[in-house]
């Protein structure tokens, strides 16, 4: 049977130990931009991105540590991402990873240049990654660019910012989960197929899956927010309320928010039954993002 926590466990420490090794140490000048990155990655951080990059490696039948460094890239990414919305001028958040966020601990200015400097690193370390014939050779730089870019993870934190306090509206909410959230998780399963060698096909499949996972985990986010708390998230919760957020919760209640996720998941699962590899671990997050109490 097969075991998701150890899996992610192991996963999460291969992770840790590429980042540990290849982030510059708190101690390289300019000292306070160094340890303010280490310290936004190295938090209570899940790793899905980059688990679920090695993942989509194995499922189309190559190797998982064929895509160690682009789903590390991706988490730079990530991560600059969360340093970036927490700031004042954007959601305000005063806990990340279960620790003060990085500008109430370093401050406003160092925390900009800190997310600034780790979106730039990500794509330094993408082009050291050549994909595989007959991928171009910059194709998981492409990947991860479109993604992130002004009609991706950026256009889905704009809407987001422009809908607080904006009437309920089910189009936008859906705009905003699916560019916000799953446009990164899409990016980070397409570049782990590509590292793993897979074909057209075996990318559009797992595409399609991330698409269902990555907006059910934003549901899942927001049912966290309103229903969960502070110590079991390592964040606060209830913001989205107070704030006005446009969330699927605001928008379907919790009982519907639930039904789709769980929806979204088995659709999710029905995507991977086309690829040749290893879609076990797959599968099993699936599950896990529908279901998810931290």
């Amino acid at each position: 049977m097969f075991d998701l926590p150890s899996y992610l466990s192991v996963r999460r420490m291969q992770v840790d130990d590429y980042l540990d090794r290849h982030l510059p140490a708190a101690s390289t000048r300019p000292a306070v931009l160094h340890e303010a990155m280490r310290y936004s990655i190295f938090g209570e951080a899940k790793r899905i991105r980059p688990i679920l990059c090695m993942a989509a490696a194995e499922a189309v039948g190559g190797a998982a540590t064929s895509a160690l460094r682009p789903g590390a890239a991706v988490e730079l990414l990530h991560t600059y991402t969360l340093v970036h919305d927490d700031l004042p001028a954007m959601d305000d958040d005063l806990l990340r990873r279960g620790r003060p966020t990085c500008h109430v601990k370093f401050g406003e200015a160092n925390a900009i240049l800190a997310g600034d400097a780790l979106l730039t690193m990500a794509f330094e370390w993408l082009a050291d990654c050549i994909a595989p014939m007959p991928h171009a050779p910059t194709a998981l730089i492409a990947e991860l660019a479109r993604a992130t870019g002004s009609s991706g993870v950026i256009a889905g934190q704009v809407e987001d910012l422009a809908a607080e306090g904006r009437a309920s509206d089910a189009e936008l909410v859906d705009y905003i989960h699916f560019h916000k959230t799953a446009d990164l998780l899409r990016a980070a399963l397409r570049m782990g197929a590509i590292a793993g060698g897979g074909t057209s096909a075996h990318i559009e499949a797992l595409s399609e899956y991330g698409n269902r996972i990555g907006v059910a985990f934003q549901i899942a986010d927001d049912l966290l927010n309103a229903t969960s708390h502070r110590d079991a998230l390592g964040k606060n919760t209830g913001t989205d309320a107070k704030r006005g957020k446009l969330t699927y919760v605001a928008v379907h209640g919790i009982d519907e928010s639930r039904r789709r996720a769980q929806t979204l998941v088995a659709e999710a699962k029905e995507n991977l039954q086309t690829l040749p590899g290893n879609i076990t671990p797959l599968a099993a997050i699936a599950d896990f993002v529908a279901a998810r109490k931290f």
